[in-house]
């Protein structure tokens, strides 16, 4: 590996290596309810990047935006490597059939400008509906033909792709990150999950538009060499036994999956279908993107114990687009530390394990990954380890800033520290040389001068049989009197209720709970509560829609 190494180079590197060995495979459930089997080795995949890209050249100049607007597939995986070995700017994002995300594919689209699209043949007349500028490259009907073309090594400090971020607290914006950038963060997740060639492979349902999708996917495969296992996030929503299914099947799996997926599995998969698991040579099972519940660990180990995994494998981690994705994770072979702090102090920004009386237990997000981080104040100055404040990270990993916008996100100062530092926009403590991460600034709910963590309550709201698990988003809206605190949430599934009389338990229980009055309470349908793009409830979008009353038709109280 070089200085200049990209996605593209690492590729033509392990295509002379190991040529006949297989790259990527993508389980296909839409043609086959087994999942068919579609397989590149790295001399395919190696061909079809360079044809592809030998046609890119032909539509764009190096430096140009192209947009991969592609279902999750082995030609994504193509589309996205052969934009980076053109020397575009490759812009991860989806096809225009994904539901419930077209204004936000064109609002990236409006932003970023891309020169050429690249999409496949189903979704080509879908692309022509959509954009007008852009030239339209159809990737799955170029020949693949080994190219002819000498690619350079590229800057390292060039543009690799922007990464637009999931828009969970903000609209979306894309992360510039260099070819340094990408691959020294490819770099730091192999290490730090115990990836070894010819010993480990990646299995994903994420998103490969999606900062972890696209870096467990893709990005750290083609570094180091090894297998990547793909699925559609939909094949996995349908039946979560495919995912644990893949990582049977695949010797020394390394995983990711939001919070709520671990939970959604351990309830989904029956125990006829357990019976075909065999969990044992799982190395990482990675939870972030969220704080990490306790309950969700055990319940997932507690499903799957008995098909031999093991509880040291699942590693919490943190990180987020603007740092390519990883910045912090759990220390390899042994559990994630969890310790109970006083929920009060927590709250007025002092980590203080609990002695009694209201309790929070907080899941360590580990030790940072070649990277330096601190917790400051509003100013900017680090505060002393067991305060709450907010997280900053310096490393070779954080990106450029976003896409024309400037943002102090980028560039910040850290007295008495070198280099530039990125604000992450997350609360968090150091208590005893680990990582913890408390919620998000933006979505901290602050009613009569105390803090609450709108997690917490969101807990406290789905312990009730006749709410969703994982569908509640608490926030805080003006009023007359100040911020005000108001909770939506979806009913669970085959259950009837009198809603009016549950809203009215919930205000006690919160109220008993956490010392806060709710102003409203919002019941909807299933499914109905906005998430992001990789599945996470959308505070600020759920916020955005009660505030302009596009919630109240979907009201069931």
């Amino acid at each position: 590996m070089t200085e200049n190494s990209s996605f593209a180079t690492m590729l033509g590197h392990w295509a002379r290596v190991q040529g006949d060995e297989i790259a990527v495979t993508f389980l296909d459930y839409r043609t086959s309810a087994d999942g068919n089997a579609i397989s590149l080795t790295w001399r395919e995949l190696d061909d079809r990047v360079s044809a592809v890209a030998e046609r890119a050249r032909e539509l764009a100049l190096p430096g140009d935006r192209a947009a991969v607007l592609v279902n999750q597939s082995a030609d994504y995986v193509v589309a996205f490597l052969a934009a980076i070995r053109a020397g575009l700017v490759a812009v991860p994002l989806f096809a225009p059939s994904l539901p419930g995300h077209g204004d936000r594919l064109t609002a990236v689209l409006d932003d970023c400008s891309p020169a050429v699209v690249l999409t496949t043949d189903d979704e080509r007349d879908d692309v022509k509906g959509l954009v007008t500028g852009p030239e339209i490259l159809v990737v799955d009907a170029v020949p693949a033909e080994p190219g002819t073309r000498e690619w350079p090594a590229p800057d390292p400090d060039d543009l690799a792709y922007l990464q637009y971020t999931s828009g969970s607290t903000r609209s979306p914006a894309g992360v510039m990150l260099t070819h340094r950038n990408v691959v020294t963060n490819a770099q730091q997740a192999l290490r730090a999950y115990g990836a070894r060639r010819g010993a480990t492979s990646t299995v994903s349902w994420l998103p490969l538009f999606h900062d972890m999708g696209l870096i467990l996917g893709t990005g750290a495969p083609v570094v180091g060499g090894l297998t990547s296992v793909l699925m559609d996030p939909l094949a996995f929503l349908e039946r979560p036994e495919r995912w644990l299914r893949a990582l049977s099947a695949s010797p020394g799996a390394i995983s990711a999956a939001p919070n709520f997926a671990y939970a959604y599995s351990a309830s989904r998969v029956s125990e006829r279908e357990k019976s075909y698991l065999e969990l044992s040579r799982v190395v990482s099972l990675i939870n972030g993107s969220e704080p990490v519940l306790p309950s969700t660990i055990a319940k997932f180990q507690d499903a799957f114990a008995e098909c031999g995994l093991r509880p040291e494998v699942h590693r919490a981690s943190y990180g987020l687009a603007e740092a390519t994705v990883l910045v912090s994770v759990t220390d390899a072979g042994s559990p994630s530390r969890q310790v109970t702090f006083d929920r009060d102090r927590l709250a007025a920004g002092t980590a203080t394990p609990a002695s009694g009386g209201a309790t929070t237990t907080l899941v360590s997000c580990g030790r940072p990954v070649d990277q330096r981080i601190r917790i400051v104040d509003p100013d900017g100055v680090p505060v002393p380890d067991g305060t709450v404040g907010e997280i900053w990270v310096s490393g070779p990993n954080i990106g450029r800033g976003y896409w024309n916008r400037p943002d102090a996100t980028f560039g910040r100062r850290v007295p008495g520290e070198p280099g530039d530092w990125l604000a992450t926009g997350d609360l968090g403590v150091l208590f005893e040389g680990e990582l913890f991460m408390t919620g998000r600034m933006k979505d901290l709910i602050i009613v009569d001068g105390r803090n609450h963590y709108p997690q917490d309550v969101e807990q406290t709201v789905e312990a009730h049989p006749v709410v969703r698990p994982h569908s509640a988003a608490a926030f805080s809206v003006p009023g007359e009197d100040g911020e005000a605190a108001v909770v939506v949430l979806e009913r669970a599934r085959d259950t009837e209720a009198d809603y009016g009389e549950v809203a009215a338990w919930l205000r006690s229980e919160v109220s008993a709970v956490h010392g806060l009055r709710l102003r409203d309470v919002v019941f909807t349908e299933p499914g109905e509560v906005p998430r992001t793009s990789s599945g996470k409830i959308s505070r600020a979008l759920t916020r955005q829609r009660y505030l302009d009353g596009s919630l109240d038709a979907r009201r069931l109280a």
